[in-house]
């Protein structure tokens, strides 16, 4: 998996300053929420959920929409224990995040998900969807707190680096 740094990319036919999007995605055991940044990098925006099998069919569904949506990163949720420990559900996103970035030829990056599922459950109880519409939100939502977890940490590094 190909890590990468935060850059433009100086042969960009929309110029060196072209802003591309991050994606992120939640790795449910039946479904993948997803989730887009806007152009600037700021907010995390929801963008529906995929089937996670066949694997084949997700990882083209995800070649396709890095195309559409100018994506240049992605960020995949990474369920590490209460402790900060890889079990077997780390492993397989390990493994799926690897896959997605070969398919995809974008940078991916794994980031810790703890307690994102929780969050996203409290949003959705206090909007009040239920049933198969909830789980489908909720894997969604998932991917909008990763995402904007991850923006917000890159915009405090950024913070930190710029000199006063």
């Amino acid at each position: 998996m190909i890590r990468g740094q935060d850059s433009s990319n100086p042969r960009d036919p929309r110029g060196p300053r072209a802003r591309r999007r991050v994606c992120a995605l939640d790795l449910g055991s039946v479904r993948v929420g997803v989730a887009l940044s806007d152009e600037l990098g700021l907010m995390a925006h929801p963008r529906g959920v995929l089937a996670r099998r066949p694997q084949p069919a997700l990882l083209a569904a995800l070649k396709d929409l890095c195309a559409e949506e100018d994506v240049e990163r992605i960020i995949v949720g990474f369920p590490l224990d209460m402790r900060g420990t890889e079990g077997e559900a780390a492993r397989r996103a390990r493994d799926l995040a690897q896959a997605i970035a070969d398919a995809t030829e974008r940078d991916v990056e794994l980031f810790d998900e703890r307690l994102t599922t929780v969050q996203a459950q409290r949003a959705l109880a206090a909007s009040e969807v239920r049933g198969a519409r909830a789980r489908e939100r909720i894997d969604e939502a998932s991917a909008v707190e990763i995402l904007q977890a991850w923006l917000d940490a890159r915009a405090a590094r950024r913070k930190k680096r710029r000199p006063r």
